[in-house]
């Protein structure tokens, strides 16, 4: 299968997990599986929340940024990987001057 994030509609989403500011997301959803584009604008975040049932995998394609990893807060740029083990907590925000885009997979672990 092959998903081509140019062709799906994007949507426009405030507050994200209870982040800050309005981000933009491209999704591919199965029952398996969430494969996601973000655009996270200057000062815009995911807010910082828990994995239950799941995990998540994120790499960081353009921009910075800073992530969370249930501790602290780690400066990330274009190439870094994140990973959020079920059970976990994260978040992640845009505190550069340019877009930060990435792009995130959640695999369902009820199967």
């Amino acid at each position: 299968m092959i998903i081509n994030f140019s062709e799906l509609v994007p949507a426009e989403i405030t507050g994200f997990k209870d982040g800050d500011g309005t981000l933009t997301l491209r999704k591919f959803e199965d029952k398996s599986n969430k494969i996601m584009l973000f655009t996270l604008p200057p000062e815009a975040s995911v807010g910082v929340h828990s994995h239950c049932g799941n995990s998540e995998i994120i790499y960081i394609l353009e921009g910075t940024g800073s992530a969370f990893d249930g501790k602290s807060w780690t400066p990330v740029k274009a190439g870094a990987c994140l990973y959020c083990p079920e059970g976990e907590t994260h978040g992640l925000k845009n505190d550069g001057d340019s877009p930060l885009v990435f792009f995130a997979v959640v695999p369902e672990h009820h199967l």
